[in-house]
C-alpha cells in the first residue's frame, strides 16, 4: 500500500513540473515583458521615452499639419496634401510629374541634424526628400537643395532607366549618387530613411542599411557637381546652404508619410 502511495506521489510531482516548464502561448507574456515591448515598438507618429531623452522632435502628429508650410508661401497648400489615416499625405494629380499641392517644408531650419521618416509610394511613383533648403522667390526648392530620392524601383517609371549605376532609384542622392544597396521595397510598402547631416558630412540610411556618403564642399563635391546637369539649372548648385530647410516633394504622385522626427546634433 505504501508503494503504491509513493508512485502516486512520484506522478503528481513530475505532472506539476511539467506544467511549470510548458513553452508559454503567444500572449503569455509577463506584465514586465509587455511593458519593454510596447515602449520598444511605439505608436505610428509618437516619440519613446528614450528617444524624448535623445532630444527627438516630432515633425508631425499624425493629425495636424502643424509646423508645416508651401515652399515660398507662409500657409499649407489647400490642394494636393492632406491626412489620411495617420500619414501626411500627397495625391496623385493626374498630370504626370506635375503636382498641383507644390512641395512643402518644415517652418525650422536645421544645420547638424539627424531626420528619420517613413514613406511608402505608388505604383510609378516619384517623390523626394530636401534637406538644407534655402527659400529663394521665384525658385523651386530643388534650386539649392540636395535630395533624397523617394521612387518606385519595381514599376515603369523612367527614372529606373535613366541617369547612371541607379542613381535616380529610391535612396539615391538625385541624379549625382545611387545607394549601395539598392534595398526599397515595392510599391505600397513602407520604408525607412533616414539623413544625417553634420558639418558638411552627409549620410543616408534606407530600411536600416547605411546606402551612401558624400562631402560638401570639398573639390570632390565641386567636381562631382561639375560634372552633372545641375549647373544648367543653378550655376550655384554646388555651395549647398550650411543651414535649410527639410521639404517633401509633390512631384504628381501619390506618397505617404508617416513617423517624421529629426533631432539635432
Amino acid at each position: 500500500m505504501k508503494q503504491l502511495f509513493y508512485l502516486f506521489i512520484a506522478v503528481l510531482f513530475l505532472g506539476l513540473s511539467a506544467c511549470n516548464t510548458a513553452p508559454k502561448k503567444e500572449g503569455d507574456v509577463k506584465e514586465g515583458e509587455a511593458e519593454v515591448k510596447a515602449e520598444a515598438v511605439a505608436a505610428p507618429n509618437t516619440l519613446t521615452d528614450q528617444e524624448k531623452a535623445e532630444g527627438w522632435i516630432l515633425m508631425f502628429d499624425g493629425e495636424t499639419t502643424n509646423g508645416w508650410r508651401e515652399y515660398d508661401a507662409e500657409v499649407f497648400p489647400d490642394t494636393g496634401w492632406h491626412i489620411e489615416n495617420g500619414t501626411l499625405a500627397c495625391e496623385n494629380s493626374g498630370n504626370g510629374e506635375a503636382g498641383f499641392g507644390g512641395d512643402i517644408i518644415f517652418d525650422k531650419q536645421f544645420t547638424n541634424f539627424h531626420f528619420k521618416v517613413e514613406w511608402m509610394i505608388e505604383e510609378g511613383g516619384n517623390s523626394g526628400i530636401f534637406y538644407l533648403a534655402r527659400e529663394l522667390e521665384g525658385k523651386k526648392i530643388w534650386y539649392t537643395a540636395p535630395e533624397y530620392q523617394i521612387l518606385d524601383n519595381f514599376g515603369t517609371h523612367i527614372d529606373n532607366t535613366l541617369g547612371k549605376d541607379g542613381n535616380r532609384r529610391a535612396g539615391s542622392l538625385y541624379d549625382l549618387i545611387p545607394p549601395d544597396p539598392q534595398n526599397a521595397k515595392g510599391p505600397m510598402e513602407w520604408n525607412s530613411a533616414e539623413i544625417i547631416s553634420y558639418e558638411g558630412t552627409i549620410a543616408y540610411k534606407m530600411n536600416g542599411e547605411t546606402t551612401l556618403e558624400f562631402h560638401l564642399w570639398t573639390p570632390e563635391w565641386k567636381e562631382m557637381i561639375a560634372n552633372s546637369k545641375f549647373p544648367d539649372f543653378n550655376p550655384d548648385f554646388a555651395d549647398v546652404a550650411k543651414t535649410g530647410y527639410i521639404g517633401l516633394q509633390d512631384h504628381g504622385h501619390a506618397v505617404w508619410f508617416r513617423n517624421i522626427k529629426i533631432r539635432e546634433l
